[in-house]
């Protein structure tokens, strides 16, 4: 089992009509303080404030109405579970999502809103698939699974052939990874049309389960992580490793201290807001100036849900 650029293509027609085409922007202040000619992929500005609105929306479309009847059911730490949540409402279904109890607040309200309902658990993987396990058994719901499955990753891939369409010049793609659905989807469909353009995945120092992986060439599964970027704290998905080892060319790994002076920097001249985890793309070119200067870099700004009343820039 596996993902095809003909498959992120495909996902990318099903969408329209549900998802935003978001914006690539520049913020020539932020060019200037870089050094290099950044260009952000503004999938704050997505539907629910992130680009999980894409997989979601393309696993929906994918079932048949018997099993949508059904229901669907996920595992979540917040913006997939909106995102599944949106789409259920909009396919006339139920979702019912499995939050950790350290969810930040606006993204479980944000999946209340839409409609579904919560169950909450212990903040560990094990404890949401054990609660995802007996919320299928006794409700039927189908699993939509938050990043490793290829209907999620070609939902993902399908911003990545947003970008290109955008700005065919670009020299690198610099891609936010956690469960890696988004990183392996816009590596296959990157290299597939342009393999020279470098794909570097970033994620937080304190959660590099992606970083050793991709290292080792050996799946790292033991995982504790420890980062204020709370979408980027999943463990990498095995067909999701298997894509990103075969496409990606470097991943790249950014500390707490290092992304809150980028979420600051960037609120404060892009005047929109960003959560931890979107914004580590921008972290890594201000961590590492020398490699990017001169460059055309895209950046995907995953999210923009942030907590305003617990902000972690304080």
């Amino acid at each position: 089992m596996s993902v095809t650029l003909q498959d992120v293509q495909t996902a990318l027609e099903r969408i329209k009509g549900y998802v935003h085409l978001t914006p690539l922007e520049q913020h020539q202040s932020l060019s200037d303080v870089s050094g290099a000619k950044l260009w952000f992929k503004s999938e704050n500005k997505q539907k629910c404030g992130a680009f999980k609105a894409r997989g979601a929306h393309h696993a929906l479309a994918n079932l048949t109405q018997e099993q949508l009847a059904r229901g669907v059911a996920t595992h979540s730490s917040g913006n997939h579970g909106a995102a599944l949540a949106l789409a259920a409402r909009r396919f006339g279904t139920q979702a019912f999502v499995v939050m950790p109890s350290n969810a930040p607040m606006p993204k479980r309200q944000a999946t209340l809103a839409y409609g579904a309902t919560v169950i909450e658990c212990e903040p560990t993987l094990a404890a949401r698939e054990t609660a995802l396990l007996e919320c299928v058994e006794r409700t039927g719901a189908v699993f939509v699974p938050p990043y490793d499955h290829p209907d999620i990753i070609a939902g993902q891939g399908t911003l990545a052939l947003e970008m290109l369409e955008q700005n065919s010049n670009l020299d690198v793609i610099l891609v936010p990874v956690g469960g890696g659905g988004m990183l392996a989807g816009v590596s296959l469909a990157v290299k597939a049309l342009r393999p020279e353009i470098k794909v570097i995945g970033v994620e937080p120092f304190g959660a590099d389960d992606a970083k050793r992986s991709f290292l080792t060439g050996q799946h790292v599964l033991q995982h504790h992580p420890d980062t204020i970027a709370d979408g980027l704290r999943t463990t990498l998905g095995a067909l999701n490793f298997a894509l990103i080892r075969d496409y990606t060319d470097d991943i790249v790994t950014v500390t707490d201290a290092q992304i809150i002076a980028a979420m600051k920097l960037y609120m404060t001249r892009a005047k929109a807001l960003v959560e931890p985890s979107g914004i580590v793309g921008l972290a890594a070119v201000l961590a590492d100036p020398d490699r990017f200067a001169g460059q055309q870099v895209g950046i995907v700004i995953s999210g923009g849900n942030v907590d305003l009343e617990h902000p972690v820039w304080l």
